[in-house]
């Protein structure tokens, strides 16, 4: 339960940051925070207290499998997730550095 609370806490800061700040930086840190929420919602959903790793072996019981194992989908999806976030920011980055060199400024409220 503190998980969701955790990961819903930082889905509200990220989207504040995304949303009241003015200064690019903080936005893109905000995008961070934001998907981390995200990631950490899709693993606590994923989770299973006294879970076992989801690979089914020869001489394992099919019914104590079925009711043991994780779900091993959120995990795929919350890894490739990562990647994509990661590919977010640099882009984001790289376009906040060349906005900076052309105006001079990181105020997104300014006018060019």
């Amino acid at each position: 339960m503190i998980t969701y609370a955790t990961a819903i806490a930082l889905v509200a800061i990220g989207t504040y940051a995304i949303v009241v700040k003015e200064n690019l930086i903080k936005k893109v840190i905000g995008l961070g925070i934001f998907t981390n929420g995200i990631h950490l919602l899709l693993i606590s959903i994923g989770y299973r207290a006294g879970g076992i790793a989801p690979i089914f072996l020869e001489g394992m019981d099919l019914s104590h499998f079925s009711l043991t194992a994780v779900d091993p989908l959120p995990q795929a999806l919350v890894l490739t997730s990562i990647v994509i976030e990661l590919s977010v920011i640099a882009l984001a980055l790289a376009l906040i550095i060349r906005y900076h060199k052309m105006t001079g400024t990181l105020d997104s409220s300014k006018k060019v």
